[in-house]
């Protein structure tokens, strides 16, 4: 990523990547900085020293925005959302013999995120005008109608197939998979890891896309997530 990045800015002589941790911003100097942006990523900062380091360089009305997305929802096909609840986060066997995903899931960053970042509080004495929006879809009726405009940022268009591998790049699918090689995806020629067993119940859960049989990886669904965002302005 980070050499990714060196490429992709190698023409603008003002811009400079660095690798390191939210933690330690030694290589700064004070008051050098005018925002600072964290994505999918504040859910894992120590903030006894992150914010006394972002304290030290952020310049006064300089500002701050920490945003996350967490679980999605195939909008308007609410009787799949507990299948993938279950796959996912369930405390017991989804089908009989095979594990959930729910021990792999790195803690407490993840419900940190899930809870939407009730723990990150920027201080009173450093920053204020703070914003907080959260926002998650109805995990039961699957309804978005009462989502404000500010927090559905994270929604798309996508096929099944797509979404199918989204859901190989959680890391608590690598972990699983760490945990069960013996369990082999179809795609690299096993009978099945857990992502095409919650598959086969997600399509199994809605007539039209089981009538479609192999062509079920182009059928097209919205799919929507929730969301966090928080933003401050250094005093």
């Amino acid at each position: 990523m980070v050499e990714q990045a060196r490429k992709l800015s190698s023409d603008n002589p003002n811009i400079t990547v660095k690798q390191g941790g939210a933690e330690d911003l030694s290589f700064l100097a004070a008051n050098a900085v005018d925002c600072v942006v964290a994505g999918q990523a504040a859910h894992w900062f120590d903030y006894s020293k992150v914010w006394p380091a972002l304290a030290r360089v952020v310049k006064r009305g300089g500002t701050l925005t920490f945003w996350g997305y967490k679980d999605l929802i195939i909008v308007g096909r609410p009787e799949t959302t507990p299948i993938f609840d279950k796959f996912i986060y369930g405390e017991t066997e989804p089908v009989p013999g095979v594990e959930s995903m729910m021990r792999f899931w790195e803690q407490p960053g993840r419900n940190i995120l899930r809870d939407s970042y009730p723990e990150v509080v920027p201080p009173q004495t450093e920053w204020e005008h703070v914003v907080h929006i959260a926002w998650d879809p109805d995990r039961v009726t699957g309804d978005i109608s009462d989502a404000p405009e500010e927090a559905t940022w994270l929604r798309r268009r996508l096929k099944l197939g797509e979404l199918e591998g989204y859901l190989r790049t959680y890391s608590a699918f690598s972990g699983w998979r760490s945990a069960h090689p013996d369990m082999k995806s179809r795609a690299d020629g096993g009978d099945g890891d857990i992502v095409d067993l919650m598959f086969d119940e997600v399509v199994a859960a809605v007539p039209e896309w089981k009538a479609a049989g192999d062509r079920r990886a182009e059928i097209e669904v919205d799919a929507i997530w929730g969301t966090v965002l928080l933003m401050a302005k250094r005093r």
